[in-house]
């Protein structure tokens, strides 16, 4: 291990400084590398890659020729590699390919933020406080998971004894020695630090006390007395003993199934006592009761726990005045109206009700008494419902008897609707301290006695009576409708309304959004209901649309009285994501997303395509039949060409059963065939003899034919190679061109003023191109050969042979002249006697040698 660790020393390598170092994030850091026991490397070899990123040179600094430092900023909170790298081969270096390497981890956190609204408390555990004091407070700032932050919580009790305790959360508790100090002054504070540095909390000094959180109230007690109709004592015992602490107290109080509590101001109560009475409550009503208190010292400290509830019902007494109203709606029938007499409840009380109606009967006016003994736990009663006509009146007189007494008479009037009088005008309402507050002006009239303020929510109703009433106290978050009634003489005026909320918040739900219909190709039909009034909780501003598809998102800001909307200019075959938010003027609240995908085709349009497509089908069936129609006979010939017809062919003239065509020569046409007599052995001699070098003459004929052709200036034009020996005749019959050109003999009249033989001419020889199969003698020309030896005749010379050896160029135009492959008539071959040694007989002519 020693030699090893000599010769990792000994040899080049790269070193990097500082080493796995803990940055902060957002801050520029440097480092430097330097080449150890190296003069080949230089500091201009070396190069930075930072997360498999090479480093750009701009950000180098060369220290020296062994020395390269870089500087990076430092992003990102996970940890990266820092290398540094050498271009350059080392043979003292066998891994990485000999090159120089050397790396460091970068470790990236947050530096610790200083520790905000640091807060202790130690509660009351039987009859003393508990030893165990907790605290806790706010971390401020980020951290990451390779950089943590921890805490030490610091207790100073009186400068003589430091208590502390480190936590990696936001609280932590300290346990005192003996017991809790009380009385004492107490030094608190919290340090936060990590491997970046620390910092510490704004340092909390106080007296011990206002750290304490006692038990709520024991033994607490509501008394009714009977002299006492509108009021309740309470009494209750100290939680803990006052040496210890001074405590002051709160109490609460509301009617039985209410959550509407009514607080007890504390400048009644901040007192070190033990009972209070409570004033002005109602007579014969169940009152539940609640007591918490807290240190009083210094205004600082917790309270406890509300006490449980003590319930109490206050004496029967006389009852009071009537509390009446009235709710006026639509009747069944046309100018009819349905008059509700409601009154305020009042538990265990018989109501006396009579109502005088506008009734003509026999010219006189008849009130009628309706006893009403029932009793009511809501917050109003219906005393009597009153249909009434449009034109009529009604007067309603009401008293309250109990076994007390009976109370004073309260009326109330429905007026006339024509005759209904003048309403307040420029009603405002506006929320204030936890209360709305109302202003009116009051209408021009001295006959205004008071004011009703109703407000309305949903069917809970209510009303406050009596003059100069400005304010009423009204729940959160709860839409009102605010009415402000004119009293003339016991007759209500016209109402001024306003609709209002204490305080307004985030809707508890946003409209649940729905496609109307199917949606288009490039637009959809939005729609949505109103929320709710119980889940309004407030006045809806707008509603803001969210549609998106992808990472393509939108929105889209309509008035709050919308219920849908027309999303346009979509992308065909698209899914497409929405939702709606309502908002109020303190928050808002998002539905749930719904889906739709815009179709491919517009409506009409696929139709459209396929009877666009149909017609141009036809028209172009239409285009092509007619140019059928006007161009037949160029389509024919180009699809089905013409076929030379063998019947009209010349070959025809070959056969005997045919009279010979003679064809009158021209001055240019083809000379005669002189006719040597030839013997018949002789001929067939000849005939075998140049059988065997048929073959090679073949072939002479055939580059001859495709020399010459037809049409050519010779006199007669080579024939086709289309025969063969018994041998070779399957070959030959394969390899055979399908254009067969044959040979016909023409009658001639003579060379150039010559005189024929005086013997008919039987044959005249024409060449013509077929493409019909060859005759049988063309297929089988040695037993032609041989039927021809047999039947050789004798025939004259003509008068061409006569003349050839005096007329050179007659001689040379013979000589053009090329044998017929076969004799086309057997009766025309005779025995010939050559007289002229230069010709010897050949197959169906004669050429000169």
């Amino acid at each position: 291990p020693v030699k090893g660790l000599d010769w990792c020393y000994d040899n080049p390598r790269l070193v990097i400084a500082p080493q796995s170092p803990y940055l902060e994030i957002g801050t520029n850091f440097t480092a430097t590398c330097m080449i150890i026991n190296s003069t080949e490397v230089t500091a201009d070899d070396l190069y930075w890659e930072l997360n498999k990123t090479i480093v750009p040179k701009e950000q180098y600094t060369k220290i020296n020729t062994s020395a390269l430092n870089v500087t990076v900023h430092v992003t990102g909170e996970k940890p990266g590699w820092l290398y540094c790298l050498c271009k350059k081969a080392s043979p003292y270096f066998p891994l990485n390919k000999g090159k120089l390497i050397h790396g460091i981890i970068l470790t990236k956190g947050y530096r610790p933020g200083k520790p905000e609204n640091v807060s202790c408390m130690a509660v009351q555990k039987e009859r003393f406080i508990s030893k165990a004091f907790r605290c806790e407070w706010d971390a401020v700032g980020r951290q990451t998971t390779d950089v943590p932050t921890s805490y030490i919580l610091y207790v100073d009790v009186t400068k003589t004894m430091l208590y502390n305790v480190s936590t990696g959360e936001n609280h932590a508790q300290v346990e005192f020695v003996d017991s809790f100090p009380d009385h004492m002054m107490l030094e608190i504070w919290v340090e936060a630090h990590n491997k970046l540095g620390k910092t510490q909390s704004e340092h909390l000094s106080r007296d011990a006390g206002s750290f304490v959180k006692t038990n709520p109230p024991s033994d607490v007690k509501v008394i009714s007395e009977k002299s006492f109709t509108t009021s309740l004592l309470i009494n209750w015992t100290h939680p803990i003993a006052s040496e210890y602490v001074r405590l002051s107290y709160q109490i609460r109080y509301c009617h039985n199934g209410s959550q509407s509590w009514t607080y007890v101001p504390l400048d009644d109560t901040a007192k070190d006592i033990q009972s209070f009475r409570l004033q002005s409550l109602q007579p014969y009503t169940v009152y539940v009761v609640q007591v918490c208190c807290k240190n009083n010292k210094e205004g600082h400290g917790y309270w406890s726990n509300w006490s449980t509830n003590a319930t109490k019902r206050t004496p029967e007494d006389r009852p009071s005045k009537p509390d009446l109203w009235r709710i006026i709606a639509e009747g069944d029938g046309i100018n009819q109206r349905q008059v509700q007499v409601i009154c305020k409840v009042n538990n265990h009380i018989t109501f006396n009700t009579n109502y005088l109606k506008d009734q003509l009967k026999n010219g006189s006016l008849e009130p009628e008494s309706i006893p009403v003994n029932r009793s009511h736990s809501g917050s109003f009663t219906v005393l009597k419902q009153i249909h009434l006509a449009d034109q009529e009146s009604v007067k309603v007189f009401v008293t309250a008897v109990n076994s007390v007494g009976i109370s004073a008479e309260e009326s109330l009037a429905v007026s006339e609707k024509a005759l209904e009088l003048p309403a307040v005008s420029d009603l405002k309402v506006r929320p204030r301290g936890g209360r709305l507050q109302l202003d009116w002006k009051p209408p021009n009239s001295t006959r205004v006695s008071e004011y009703v303020v109703e407000w309305v929510s949903g069917d809970n109703i209510d009303w406050i009576c009596g003059g100069g009433v400005t304010r009423c106290i009204l729940e959160k978050f709860v839409c009102y409708n605010v009415s402000v009634y004119p009293i003339y003489s016991g007759r209500a005026g016209k109402p001024a309304t306003r609709t209002v909320y204490l305080e307004q918040g985030a809707p508890l739900e946003a409209p649940a959004v729905r496609l109307k219909g199917k949606p288009g190709h490039n637009e959809a039909e939005l729609v949505w209901n109103e929320i709710p009034q119980r889940s309004l909780r407030g006045f809806i501003t707008n509603y803001t649309i969210f549609y998106s598809s992808g990472a393509d998102a939108h929105q889209i800001t309509v008035p709050a009285k919308t219920t849908s909307y027309t999303l346009k200019s979509l992308e065909r075959n698209t899914k497409y994501d929405t939702c709606i938010k309502a908002s109020t003027i303190n928050g808002s609240t998002i539905s749930s997303n719904h889906s739709f995908t815009t179709l491919v085709y517009a409506p009409g349009e696929m139709e459209g395509i396929v009877v666009g497509v149909s017609l141009g089908f036809l028209f172009l069936f239409v285009v092509t039949m007619l140019l059928c129609v006007y161009k037949k006979d160029a389509i024919k010939e180009n699809i089905w060409p013409r076929i030379p017809n063998p019947l009209e062919s010349t070959i025809g003239n070959w056969s005997p059963d045919y009279p010979l065509k003679v064809e009158t020569p021209k001055d240019n046409g083809l000379c005669g065939v002189s006719v040597l007599d030839v013997d018949i052995c002789d001929g067939k001699c000849m005939f075998e003899e140049d059988k065997a070098s048929l073959a090679l003459k073949k072939d002479k004929y055939l580059s001859e034919e495709h020399s010459s052709g037809i049409g050519g200036s010779s006199c007669m034009s080579s024939p086709r190679q289309s025969v063969s020996d018994s041998d070779e005749g399957g070959d030959m019959a394969d390899t055979t061109a399908s254009t067969v050109q044959y040979s016909s003999v023409v009658a001639s009249n003579g060379y150039k003023g010559q005189t024929p033989n005086s013997q008919p001419q039987q044959a005249v020889f024409s060449r013509s191109e077929s493409t019909q199969p060859l005759l049988d003698s063309e297929e089988n020309p040695d037993t032609l050969l041989q039927e021809c030896g047999r039947q050789s005749q004798r025939v004259s010379r003509g008068p061409c042979s006569s003349h050839a050896e005096g007329n050179g160029d007659i001689i040379e135009q013979q000589e053009v002249l090329e044998p017929l492959d076969f004799c086309p008539l057997e009766e025309d071959c005779e025995q010939v006697t050559p007289a002229d040694s230069s010709y010897r007989p050949q197959l169906g002519g004669y050429r000169p040698q």
